[in-house]
């Protein structure tokens, strides 16, 4: 073997190492994309406890429901007579520390198998405005119904940790958790109360149609309902989890131009 063809089988060598690695690798990304899926969550959740924007948005629908709620007490006769009616998680109080735990280890919190544990030992704190609308309420002598999915056998603690966050109103009778429907769960409280105000982050918060229903039979119901938003309906922004999560996003068909400014 000459020199010259040496150093050309050491090249050639060394290319083939050099490609074998980048494939190794961009092996190893995709691997490591499919296992880390709930990656994709990463941007909704930094909106949602991290931005400015989610504060302002929080506040402004407390502030909605605050003038909606005087306005409703000044046209009644016997205030203790209405109702409020209000979601817990990520209207009330904010999990997102528990998300961040579990997308941090690549472990898709939609599951929600790490749920219940939080419920029992997790820190949440309050979504802003919710305290201050709350304690309005009580003091108007409104009464307070918390209707969530919370876990009901473990009732006692969500009772510990909403007393805990200076809550009014939190009471066995108070708070509603999983077991029937939200809609049944609201009968209960509009036998014999007024509900004049809904507060939730999700639409079946609200009305039964949006319960286990396709996306575009929701977003017709919520243009059926415009009159309802933001007057009788508060809805709070949650871009961590939804039944909108796995839907396709729809693309511009145009081929993309770059275009510096």
């Amino acid at each position: 073997m000459t020199e010259k063809t040496g150093k050309g089988v050491i090249w050639l060598g060394l290319a083939i190492t050099l490609l074998g690695s980048c494939a190794a690798f961009a092996d190893s990304k995709a691997q490591a994309k499919q296992e880390c899926a709930v990656a994709e969550f990463a941007m909704g959740l930094r909106f949602q406890q991290q931005s400015a924007e989610i504060q302002a948005l929080q506040l402004q629908a407390y502030n909605i429901a605050t003038q909606k709620l005087d306005a409703a007490v000044a046209a009644a006769k016997d205030p203790s007579k209405l109702a409020i009616v209000t979601d817990l998680d990520e209207t009330v109080i904010d999990n997102s520390a528990l998300l961040a735990r579990d997308l941090a280890s690549c472990h898709q919190y939609d599951a929600w198998d790490t749920w219940l544990p939080w419920e029992r030992d997790g820190t949440p704190t309050l979504i802003p405005g919710a305290k201050q609308f709350l304690q309005h309420a009580d003091q108007l002598g409104v009464t307070i119904r918390y209707i969530s999915d919370r876990a009901d056998e473990q009732k006692q603690h969500t009772l510990a940790t909403l007393s805990k966050l200076g809550l009014p109103q939190v009471s066995e009778e108070s708070v509603l958790l999983l077991g029937p429907p939200k809609v049944e769960r609201r009968a209960i409280v509009s036998a014999e109360h007024q509900i004049v105000l809904l507060l939730g982050d999700t639409l079946h918060d609200f009305d039964a149609r949006f319960r286990k229903t396709p996306l575009d039979q929701q977003r017709t119901t919520v243009a059926s309902e415009a009159g309802k938003w933001g007057s009788e309906w508060i809805v709070f922004p949650n871009a961590t989890y939804g039944t909108w999560s796995k839907a396709p996003l729809q693309a511009w068909e145009a081929e993309p131009v770059v275009e510096p400014w």
